[in-house]
C-alpha cells in the first residue's frame, strides 16, 4: 500500500530545492526523493514538482510513498575464493573475489561478503542496517580486492569516522585504455547519479565533490597500469572519472570502454583493483595495512599487454 501525506510546505524548507528540503522533511535519500518525483508523486499546489523545482513555504504539499520495500534477509552462504586476509576481535579483512557484493539489496540474488562470512562463522557488528551490518565501506560487485568489515560495535564506530573524515589510506591498480598525460595527476570533478541513466554515475556541476590521484606505473601500446589514490570515496569514482578523462578502464563496458580491447585482453569486467587499505586499528590506533594480489583473469590480461607492447 503506498502512503499519501499532505502538508503545507514548512517555513524552514522555504526556497530549498524539492530533492534537498523533502530529504530533510520525510527522513529519505535525495535519491529516493528524486526517483518519487520522476514518478510525478511529488505533488506542489496541484502540479507535480521535478526534483530541482524550489519549495515554496505555505504552499500545499502531496507526496505519495511507495510502499515500504520487505527487508533484504542475510543468507550464511559460503563464497568460493572469498579469503580472510586478518581477523582479530574487532575487525575482519578480506579479499574480495568478483562478481561478490558488499551486502545483500533489493535485486541482488548473488553471492555477498557479509553472507559469506557468515557461512565461516565470522561473527559482524551488528550496527547499521541489518544487511549491512559491520559495512564500513564497499567495493563494486565487479572490483576484487582488500576490504574491511568492523566486527565490533567501537570499530564500526571508529572505521565509520575513519572514512569519513578521509584518514584511510585507500589505494586502487586499474589498467586504463590509452595513455593518461600527465603521467601523474588529481582528477577533482564532482560526481553524482547520471542524468540520463539511473544505473551510472557521472561528473555533474552539481555533484559532491570527488578528488582521485593517479600515476603511471607502466605504459603499455594500448593501455597503462596506473595507481590509483582515493581521497574521497564516491560510488564508481575511479571508473567515472577516468571515463571523464577519455581513458576508462578496460573492460568496463558501461563507462565507454572498447569491447574489442577487452575480448582481446579476455577481460569479462573492469580492470580495477582494491590494492591496498592502510588504518589506524580501532582498537589500539597503530597504523596497519592489507594488501591484496591480483586475480587471475586481472593478471593474465596484464601478460597479454606486455607481450604486446
Amino acid at each position: 500500500m503506498s502512503d499519501l501525506r499532505t502538508l503545507p510546505v514548512p517555513d524552514g524548507l522555504d526556497g530549498m530545492r524539492v530533492d534537498a528540503g523533502l530529504s530533510k522533511l520525510l527522513g529519505l535519500s535525495r535519491t529516493a526523493v528524486a526517483a518519487i518525483a520522476e514518478s510525478g508523486d511529488v505533488v506542489i499546489d496541484g502540479r507535480p514538482a521535478g526534483k530541482s523545482d524550489r519549495l515554496v513555504a505555505g504552499t500545499m504539499l502531496e507526496v505519495t510513498l511507495p510502499a515500504p520495500e520487505r527487508p533484504v534477509q542475510l543468507m550464511p552462504v559460503p563464497v568460493d575464493g572469498l579469503q580472510i586476509l586478518f581477523e582479530d576481535d574487532d575487525i575482519v579483512v578480506v579479499d574480495k573475489p568478483v562478481g561478490v557484493a558488499a551486502h545483500p539489496s533489493p535485486g541482488w540474488t548473488g553471492p555477498t561478503v557479509i553472507g559469506g562470512l557468515a557461512a565461516a562463522g565470522v561473527r559482524v557488528s551488528t550496527s547499521g542496517a541489518a544487511e549491512r551490518q559491520g559495512v564500513v565501506h564497499r567495493l563494486d560487485v565487479g572490483t576484487t580486492g582488500v576490504m574491511v568489515v568492523a566486527k565490533s560495535e567501537h570499530a564500526y564506530t571508529v572505521l565509520k569516522r575513519a572514512f569519513k573524515e578521509r584518514t584511510v589510506e585507500k589505494i586502487y591498480h586499474a589498467v586504463v585504455q590509452g595513455h593518461p598525460d600527465p603521467t601523474s595527476g588529481t582528477i577533482d570533478a564532482p560526481i553524482d547519479r547520471h542524468p540520463k541513466h539511473d544505473y551510472k554515475f557521472a561528473v555533474v556541476a552539481s555533484g559532491r565533490p570527488s578528488v582521485t590521484h593517479y600515476e603511471v606505473l607502466e605504459a603499455f601500446r594500448a593501455a597503462s597500469l596506473v595507481e590509483v589514490k582515493l581521497e574521497t570515496g564516491r560510488t564508481h569514482q575511479i571508473r567515472v572519472h577516468f571515463s571523464a578523462l577519455r581513458h576508462p578502464c578496460v573492460g568496463d563496458l558501461t563507462y565507454g570502454a572498447d569491447p574489442v580491447l577487452a575480448k582481446r585482453l579476455g577481460v569479462t569486467r573492469q580492470w580495477l583493483h582494491a590494492r591496498a587499505l592502510g588504518f589506524d586499528h580501532p582498537s589500539d590506533g597503530r597504523w596497519v595495512e592489507f594488501t591484496s594480489d591480483y586475480p587471475e583473469d586481472l593478471t593474465t590480461a596484464l601478460g597479454r599487454l606486455r607481450s604486446e607492447s
